[in-house]
């Protein structure tokens, strides 16, 4: 562990608590703190109004004071655009927390933290996509990859995430989707992975995905942009929650993929969610139990997972909070990379399949402190711990520590002033598959954001340090003849948007972005289902920039809103990373063998130079009644992307499985999302729909022969089947989930939800066959 930054941040805390004791609360004013009631978060910009008295609005933290003539109790009125107008009683010198309900029929009301802070969603000038927990109830999802996968612009891999075709396949190791959880980082230390399955599914107030190279305020893996997963925060109203699900496995429509016979696999899954105030502490607990017979032969899935938020709000320091958040999940289980062939793609190679059991845990101590002059100071830090075991001796242990102070003061005339430091030290221990690896990481970043009549403006910067064991960041200047090096890489973004009508949004942005090969990036070593991965301690790290314009257009029909958005992006990459399939036969060897190619012939992460996505981007999102009792919420959007190599480089090229195309590997052109979520009464029908074209480009070798060029004749292959499997389906994949609700009383619901109702066959990637049709009942109970 890092002494030295502990001991940085302790002081620091300390520091800060010590200075604001002592504060008074002033007599002759009405004041407080106004909240949304469903994420817990200040709301900026609320007008108060004392009955009788002045007015104010709620500042950057939510917060207002109103001076009043004499002591007593005065009704004090909120109202905001978006949300129910509240009157609420408050007594003169006391400080009270105000918690206001959304108006879901104006698009106006969703306000998210893409810069850091609270912002209305049509004057951000980058795109963002906004997930309400609605949609993972409605979707009865015990996992939140299936509800990412339905945001337009995402494209979900076995578990790793790119936005607008920014990733290919990683085989699970790094990560250019910066995952937080609360604006904290939620990668794992060694692999730099995002495991889906430990976010509280139970305990989400919303999920925010910006698009485009977000480094400059959320550092390296925010080059290709960011998912941030907030939690929920109790209301005045204790709320408690149960969710029971059980359902089965089809059988596939081709009967050689149905290996369980008669007995279809079952899964199912329980959760549960409380929350209250008790007094000045806001309590959340929750957690999860899921148990997954499998659809794939021998894997098999059990976890449970455990979490609690506890924020105490202090009386006698008005604006100051403090608290920690927990979670904790164990998962046993069975996994396999390699089918059997196309015929028996539920089975694994051999039979052969990883028995493993994983811990994570988390722990999140905060503290937030509002002051009078429009300022707002935070302390937080998170521990993140993955332990690894399985029956291949390949163990692991990776532990993160990760500490930020951030400042943020609203200055007069809508300028908004954002900094911070971040620090952060992560260890590695593995007997083979790793070995002992450290890694520390420090930043400093500021961003301004201002609006002026009808624009908003935003300006960031940062200055990034990174270092694996001896490798470290290394920036290089050119001076006439010389070179400049220095241990910091920074980086900017700068955007605007302009207010062309009434509910009319122009934006532009640019974003360059930074990242550092992760540990398993640099030093994986391991063998699943015969097929290797190789280190490669010399990576280096990527960079890159992303441009992007669009129009957002509000759209209102009787009491139904919502948003037409219209974006063309541009991304380049120079020593992209990615994972190639080929030989890498050390150079000792000056005449290999048959055995040599067999024994050294995997994956490697490489620096593969220089590469360019371009495409455009149309979404529709809205919700609100079309008409009389009929409510209708959607989500919907096409992407298409043009990802190209730029490099000349043919040895780079024939490994491509079309390598006479300049493709990138593993991405689809054209990908279209729908969620329509219908609701009368007291009764709901909802249906999803995903669209993916064919993916042209993926590895030579997994669908030619493994030898093609040392032996021809030889008939070895990786994925038996495969090659004949793509030609029968460059159709693409369209898959359709539906789903039926009945709300049965105040407190209970049912809902019956049917995923691939048309039993398609599909891949995420080659080798890996999607479930086929499942089927599943969930009873929801309120209280």
């Amino acid at each position: 562990m890092n002494f030295p930054l502990v001991r940085f941040f302790c002081t620091l805390l300390l520091f800060s608590i010590f200075s604001l004791s002592g504060f008074a609360q002033r007599e002759g004013h009405v004041s407080g703190m106004v909240y949304d009631s469903l994420a817990g978060v200040p709301l900026p910009g609320v007008s108060v109004k004392v009955e009788g008295g002045g007015t104010a609005s709620t500042n950057l933290e939510g917060k207002f004071e109103i001076p009043v003539n004499k002591a007593g109790r005065y009704k004090v009125h909120c109202m905001m655009v978006g949300y129910k107008p509240l009157t609420v009683q408050i007594d003169s010198g006391d400080f009270k927390d105000i918690f206001m309900y959304e108006s879901i029929t104006q698009f106006e009301s969703v306000v998210i933290s893409a810069g850091k802070f609270e912002q209305k969603m049509e004057e951000l000038t980058v795109s963002v996509e906004i997930l309400k927990p609605d949609l993972i109830e409605q979707k009865n999802t015990n996992n939140m990859e299936s509800v990412i996968d339905q945001v337009p612009g995402i494209s979900m891999m076995e578990g790793q995430c790119n936005i607008r075709g920014g990733s290919g396949f990683s085989y699970g190791a790094g990560s250019r989707v910066l995952l937080l959880v609360d604006e904290l980082p939620m990668l794992s230390a060694d692999a730099g992975d995002v495991k889906w399955n430990f976010l509280p599914v139970e305990n989400i107030s919303q999920v925010e995905v910006i698009k485009g190279a977000s480094s400059a305020l959320y550092g390296s893996s925010a080059l290709n942009g960011v998912i941030n997963v907030r939690t929920a925060y109790p209301t005045p109203v204790p709320k408690t929650e149960l969710s029971f699900s059980s359902g089965f496995y089809n059988d596939p429509l081709r009967d050689t993929l149905n290996w369980w016979g008669k007995n279809n696999p079952v899964f199912s899954h329980f959760n549960f969610f409380h929350s209250r105030q008790l007094g000045q502490l806001d309590l959340v607990v929750a957690g999860q139990l899921f148990s997954d017979e499998g659809f794939r032969m021998l894997e098999k899935e059990q976890r449970y997972r455990g979490n609690a938020n506890l924020r105490w709000r202090s009386k006698k320091v008005k604006g100051l909070s403090y608290g920690i958040n927990f979670n904790r999940m164990v998962t046993e289980g069975g996994l396999f990379i390699l089918w059997q062939n196309a015929d028996s793609a539920y089975i694994p190679q051999n039979y052969e399949v990883q028995i493993y059991s994983n811990t994570r845990t988390s722990l999140d101590p905060f503290l937030t402190y509002y002051t009078d002059k429009d300022a707002r100071h935070s302390l937080r830090g998170r521990f993140y711990q993955t332990q690894n075991e399985n029956n291949t001796s390949q163990s692991s242990l990776a532990d993160l520590y990760y500490g930020e102070y951030q400042f943020q003061k609203r200055l007069k005339k809508d300028l908004t002033l954002t900094a911070g430091f971040t620090a952060v030290f992560s260890e590695v221990n593995s007997d083979s598959m790793y070995k002992h690896h450290t890694s520390n990481n420090y930043s400093l970043y500021a961003q301004a954001d201002k609006k002026w009549k009808r624009f908003v403006f935003s300006l960031g910067i940062r200055g990034e340090f990174f270092r694996v064991d001896t490798a470290q960041t290394e920036f290089h200047i050119p001076a006439g003849q010389d070179t400049i090096t220095l241990p910091v890489n920074p980086v900017a973004r700068m955007g605007v948007s302009y207010k062309a009508a009434e509910h009319t949004f122009l934006r532009g942005s640019f974003g360059q972005g930074y990242r550092f090969p992760s540990v398993a990036e640099k030093f994986v070593s391991t063998t699943a289902n015969s097929l290797k991965t190789f280190p490669n301690p010399g990576l280096q790290p990527e960079h890159g920039w992303s441009a992007e314009i669009g129009v957002k257009q509000g759209i209102k029909i009787k009491k139904w809103a919502g948003y037409l958005d219209v974006a063309g992006f541009w991304t380049e990459y120079r020593d992209m990373m990615e994972f190639n399939m080929d030989y890498y036969i050390p150079e000792s060897i000056t005449n290999p063998t048959l055995t040599d190619y067999i024994n050294y012939f995997g994956a490697k992460s490489v620096n593969v130079g220089h590469t360019r996505i371009t495409g455009a981007e149309v979404t529709l999102t809205g919700t609100g009644k079309l008409w009389k009792d009929l409510h209708m919420t959607v989500l919907g959007g096409y992407t298409y992307i043009n990802p190209v190599n730029l490099n000349n480089d043919s040895a780079y090229t024939a490994t491509f499985s079309d390598s006479g195309s300049s493709k990138l590997k593993y991405r689809w052109e054209h990908v279209a999302k729908l969620d329509v979520q219908l609701e009368w009464k007291k009764y709901s029908l909802g249906f999803s729909l995903r669209y993916n074209s064919f993916m042209k480009n993926i590895d030579r070798r997994f669908e030619d022969r493994l030898l093609y060029d040392v032996i021809p004749a030889l008939e070895l292959y990786i994925l038996p089947g495969l090659k004949q499997y793509r030609e029968e389906h460059k159709k693409g994949d369209l898959v359709m989930d539906i789903r039926a609700g009945w709300e049965m009383s105040k407190t209970v619901k049912m809902n019956v939800v049917i995923n691939n109702v048309f039993n398609r066959e599909y891949m995420s990637r080659p080798g890996d066959m999607m479930p086929p049709r499942n089927s599943s009942l969930q009873l929801l109970v309120r209280f």
